[in-house]
């Protein structure tokens, strides 16, 4: 149970990760933010955010994807067992805080569609371990 538990957080660390790096590729160096805005004023972001083009949100949507993918990757792998629970915990918790950013961070509405697709790949990677253990672990 206790690795089941650090499993999680594992996961949940490891995916942040992989949606940071992203998201910093994306806000520093793909669409670089206007000088001086922060990714902690949420009102100067806001005002970035209406001026991205297409382009930079579905950045944005590989990188959330991303996180709940590998996070949900990691946790499966490292968890001692019930590999889809740990994956889909880990999509789960992405989902929140994916609606949360959405409405913190208003984009075009067809971001929404990303939201059900989080449990979809943390789904995917908990089906990859269940695999790459020779089907035990559901």
């Amino acid at each position: 149970m206790i690795r089941n538990i650090l499993a999680v957080f594992v996961g949940l660390a490891a995916g942040m990760a992989v949606n940071m790096a992203i998201v910093m590729v994306n806000a520093y160096a793909l669409f670089p933010m206007p000088e001086g805005t922060s990714m902690a004023d949420t009102e100067a972001m806001k005002a970035y955010v209406a001026t991205l083009p297409t382009a930079a949100f579905l950045v944005v949507i590989v990188a959330h994807l991303g996180q709940s993918f590998v996070g949900a990757r990691v946790a499966a792998r490292i968890g001692a067992t019930r590999p889809m629970l740990l994956a889909m915990i880990i999509g789960s918790l992405t989902l929140v805080a994916g609606v949360i950013n959405l409405i913190q961070l208003p984009g075009p509405i067809w971001m929404w569609i990303e939201a059900p697709l989080y449990l979809v790949v943390a789904h995917k990677a908990a089906v990859m371990e269940i695999r790459r253990r020779g089907g035990a672990g559901v």
